[in-house]
C-alpha cells in the first residue's frame, strides 16, 4: 500500500460541496479584498484562539514581519529565536534589520529551552520569539516571566500549533503580537497562502491593520510606509469554513499520534515524541529521531511510503546566515535534531491501515538491519 507523506483528499473531498458553495458566494459578491469574509474570519479566529484581535495577512512570514514592525523592533536590535526552527523565524528578524540570536532547544520537546534564554540576553535584546514546533506548546510561563523581568517583547511563532495550549492557555494568546500561518499543509490551511497576527492589544492591532494595507487607515491617506500584505476574501472564506472542522481534525491527529506511539514503542532505536506535562500537542508533525535516519527513509520510500525531514539544515548553518559567522558544532542540540529527525505520514482522514502500513514497514526495516 502506497502512503504519501501528506494527503489532502480525505479532508477536501468531505467538504468539497461546501468549498464550491463558498467560492460561488465570494465570486458572486464581486468583493475580493478587505470585505466581510475577512472581518468575519478574523472574529471567528479570535474566538477560537482566545485573543482580542486577529489581523489576517498574506502569509505566516509576513505575520511575524508585521508583528515586529508594530512593536518598533528594528536595525541592530537582537531577537532571541530557537536554533531549531524553520528559517522563516529568523528571516522575520532580518527583514526589520534585527539580528537573530539563536538559543538551543530542549532535546525532549524540541522547543526553545527557557533555561538557555537568559544567558543570551544582552543590552541589545528587544524580544523573544518562541516557536511552538511540530505542534507542541512551548513553556510559555517561564518565557513570559523572563520577558517581563528583562522588559522584552514576546512574539509567538504559532504557525504549526493551531489550538495547542500551555497550562490550558492557547498558543498565540500569550505574546504581545503573534504570527501564524495558513499555508495549505498547516493544521488550519487555506487553499493558497495566508496568515494572521493575533494580539490582545488594540494599539498593536490598529498598527498591523495599517501596515498590512499600504500604511493606510483611510483610502488614499497613508500615515506610514506600509506593505501590501492582506489576506484576500476568498482565502478568508475558505478558512472560515475550515475553522468549523479544526477541533475534529485535531482530535484525529492526536489519535493517529497515539497509535503511532503504541506501534513503535518497542523499537529501542527510535526516539518517540515527548510531551511536556503542561503542554498539549496538536501534531502538525509526527517526528521520530534515530541514527539510521537516511537508511530508514530510503527503505520507506522504496516501499511507497513518503516522509520528510524537518529541517535538514538548521538556520545557523544556512548560507543565508553565513555572515553571522556560525560554524558546525555551535549549536549541537539543533544539529543533532537536524541529523536524526524524520517526519512520518499523518493527516486527518488517514486510515488505521495506512498507519499500520507505515509502522509495519518500520518494524520490517529494523528486523532486517538491526
Amino acid at each position: 500500500m502506497k502512503v504519501p507523506f501528506l494527503n489532502f483528499a480525505p479532508v477536501h473531498n468531505a467538504i468539497k460541496l461546501e468549498i464550491q458553495n463558498t467560492f460561488e458566494r465570494v465570486y458572486d459578491s464581486n468583493w475580493y479584498i478587505m470585505g466581510k469574509e475577512l472581518s468575519e474570519f478574523e472574529e471567528m479566529y479570535s474566538e477560537f484562539n482566545d485573543t482580542n484581535f486577529t489581523i489576517g495577512v498574506s502569509n505566516g512570514l509576513d505575520a511575524l514581519h508585521l508583528a515586529l514592525i508594530a512593536l518598533g523592533i528594528g536595525e541592530g536590535d537582537e531577537i532571541i529565536v530557537p536554533s531549531n526552527t524553520y528559517i522563516a523565524t529568523a528571516l522575520a528578524a532580518s527583514f526589520v534589520g534585527a539580528i537573530p540570536v539563536f538559543v538551543e532547544p530542549n532535546i525532549d520537546t524540541y522547543n526553545i529551552n527557557p533555561l538557555n534564554i537568559e544567558k543570551a540576553i544582552t543590552s541589545k535584546t528587544k524580544a523573544i520569539m518562541p516557536v511552538h514546533l511540530y505542534g507542541q506548546a512551548c513553556e510559555m510561563d517561564e518565557i513570559m516571566r523572563i520577558a517581563k523581568e528583562n522588559n522584552l517583547f514576546v512574539i509567538e511563532d504559532n504557525a504549526q500549533a493551531h489550538g495547542a495550549t500551555f497550562k490550558g492557555k492557547m498558543t498565540g494568546s500569550w505574546g504581545d503580537a503573534n504570527g501564524t500561518s495558513f499555508y495549505p499543509g498547516k493544521n488550519l490551511g487555506a487553499l493558497g497562502d495566508g496568515g494572521a497576527v493575533t494580539t490582545n492589544s488594540d494599539t498593536i492591532a490598529k498598527k498591523i491593520k495599517m501596515y498590512r494595507n499600504y500604511g493606510s487607515e483611510i483610502k488614499y491617506e497613508n500615515k506610514v510606509i506600509g506593505h501590501n500584505m492582506r489576506l484576500d476574501e476568498l482565502q478568508a472564506a475558505f478558512l472560515k469554513l475550515k475553522l468549523n472542522y479544526i477541533n475534529s481534525w485535531t482530535d484525529q491527529r492526536k489519535e493517529l499520534a497515539l497509535l503511532y506511539n503504541e506501534q513503535l514503542v518497542g523499537i529501542n532505536e527510535i526516539i518517540l515524541p515527548k510531551i511536556h506535562p503542561d503542554s498539549s500537542h496538536v501534531f502538525h508533525l509526527y517526528v521520530i529521531r534515530l541514527e539510521k535516519r537516511e537508511k530508514l527513509q530510503k527503505y520507506l520510500n522504496d516501499n511507497g511510503i513518503g516522509t520528510l525531514i524537518h529541517y535538514p539544515i538548521p538556520p545557523h548553518l544556512q548560507k543565508a546566515y553565513a555572515h553571522l559567522g556560525y560554524k558546525k558544532g555551535d549549536f549541537p542540540i539543533a544539529e543533532e535534531i537536524a541529523n536524526t529527525s524524520l517526519s512520518l505520514p499523518l493527516w486527518p482522514g488517514m486510515s488505521k491501515d495506512d498507519l499500520l502500513s507505515v509502522t509495519n514497514c518500520i518494524k520490517d526495516f529494523f528486523e532486517t538491519y538491526s
